[in-house]
């Protein structure tokens, strides 16, 4: 029996040596994704987007349950429709990608593959929306955007991406804030029920917020190795799109009103997420929920009379609740385990003549890798708890790792002490204002706000930066 700590795939470079190739490595042993011909532009494989199926499942149930349609709208969006929302069209214009040429004519007016889809849904919105009846309207969409990135990794920053976008009109302000909030938490919830992450939230400071919106609240789960990804954002943007758009409704007072607006999204980078929050020198483990394969079925002595016949009887119980594979090629059973450790599979089962004789089986946890012998008589609630200790046990080491790289700074001399010695996040105060933001990343190399949370320790009264009295304690990182 192999030690728990052993390594099991040697062609993955350890996580300590170099946490980016480690992370490399993964993605493509783990068979998650293939480089393209188009440079930042990924292919996702069968397994890689499995797991993105599953996600896609999740909260896409999540979403419907909250009152959300989905609907899909066009790839292209004309540069004149863009450039309607100033800000918007300012904030985005370094990543667009443009189309000039359709079949051999010159266009008469450019195309912009689509970064995000407010303009879209507004010129729709203008067009159905005329009472307060009309009111909400509920979207989400599905769908790739194409942002073109100076520097790509694939799921964290492609040129390319999958996501989902929500966008929503509101009657009133009030309902508007509401629907941002929700959406977070639905984020939050997801992060922590589906794929055993925990994070922090709240609302992003002025320089951070989201071209156009008035309000971007964020969730920000820590990697590994202490650096942050922004795992899912929430936006109000009032009503400031619907009057560059003249959208207008009649209200109840029977006057001309703008209603107010939401969007919200998450990508594949939840994908990266995963990898980089649970994965270890043996490649990925992936939480129970969005695995492919939940349980790997391992005959042990296949070739032996009636071993391969109980295995498929098992796997026929188990796949009727459980996502099982059974594989009987001819791979040894070493070479088996390996492979299934790698990919990350929850769940081993590994099934002998010894242990038919005695009507059980054995269970290996891909977290622990601890065994555990259980009869064959309760194999479905076995499996069941042994998926439930998983996902408890990741989301457990993740939470621990968070706190344990989560550090406070009083001044400034302790900030820039934390920044350059020590990998993770940074509690401070700060004054509100943009320069001291901008001076902070400035010294320190890259460490930026990532929220304002929504419950703030009181740590001191006078901003890390400057002195002056601080108005909000923010959460500081290393971003992907």
């Amino acid at each position: 029996m192999a030690k728990n700590n052993a390594k099991m795939v040697e062609q993955i470079t350890s996580m300590d040596v170099d946490f980016g190739q480690w992370y490399t490595d993964v993605v493509k042993k783990a068979e998650l994704v293939d480089y393209s011909g188009v440079k930042g532009c990924m292919i996702i494989r069968p397994y890689g987007y499995a797991i993105w199926e599953n996600i896609q499942k999740d909260l896409d149930a999540r979403f419907k349950a909250c009152g959300h349609e989905n609907v899909y709208m066009p790839m292209f969006i004309p540069e004149s429709l863009l450039q309607k929302e100033t800000d918007h069209v300012e904030g985005f214009a370094p990543e667009c990608a443009i189309v000039t040429i359709g079949g051999q004519n010159k266009l008469s007016e450019r195309l912009i593959v689509r970064p995000t889809s407010e303009t879209l849904f507004c010129d729709h919105f203008k067009k159905i929306i005329q009472s307060y009846r009309d009111l909400p309207k509920l979207y989400n969409q599905w769908c790739n955007v194409v942002r073109w990135e100076k520097t790509t990794r694939p799921f964290l920053r492609t040129s390319e991406f999958l996501w989902q976008e929500g966008h929503t009109m509101h009657e009133t302000e009030e309902e508007a804030r509401e629907e941002t909030q929700r959406m977070l938490k639905v984020y939050e919830d997801f992060y922590a029920e589906t794929l055993a992450i925990p994070a922090y939230t709240g609302k992003k400071t002025e320089k951070e917020k989201f071209a156009g919106a008035e309000e971007t609240y964020t969730i920000e789960p820590m990697m590994h190795n202490g650096v942050a990804l922004q795992g899912g954002t929430s936006h109000y943007f009032g009503d400031g799109f619907a009057k560059a758009f003249d959208i207008t409704f009649t209200a109840r007072d029977n006057t001309q009103k703008h209603p107010h607006q939401t969007s919200w999204g998450l990508s594949t980078r939840s994908i990266g997420a995963i990898i980089m929050t649970h994965g270890d020198d043996n490649g990925l483990i992936l939480p129970p929920r969005v695995a492919p394969i939940q349980v790997a079925m391992i005959p042990v002595a296949q070739h032996k009379e009636g071993v391969l016949e109980k295995a498929a009887e098992i796997r026929d119980r188990l796949a009727k609740k459980f996502r099982v594979k059974l594989d009987d090629s001819d791979n040894s059973t070493g070479w088996k385990f390996s492979q299934y450790e790698m990919k990350g599979v929850p769940l081993r089962l590994e099934l002998g003549p010894r242990d038919i004789e005695n009507n059980s089986c054995v269970l290996v946890s891909r977290v622990t890798r601890e065994k555990t012998f259980v009869s064959l008589d309760n194999i479905e609630e076995a499996v069941e708890a042994a998926l439930a200790a998983v996902h408890n046990e990741l989301y457990e080491r993740a939470l621990k790792n968070r706190t344990e790289r989560t550090f406070e700074a009083r001044s400034r001399e302790e900030f820039l002490d934390i920044a350059a010695n020590k990998e993770g996040y940074i509690k401070a105060m700060w004054c509100g204002e943009t320069a001291c933001e901008e001076e902070l990343k400035d010294v320190t190399g890259g460490v930026k706000s990532r929220c304002i949370p929504f419950v703030e320790d009181h740590l001191s009264d006078t901003c890390v930066c400057c002195g002056k009295p601080a108005r909000h304690m923010v959460i500081w990182g290393r971003q992907y």
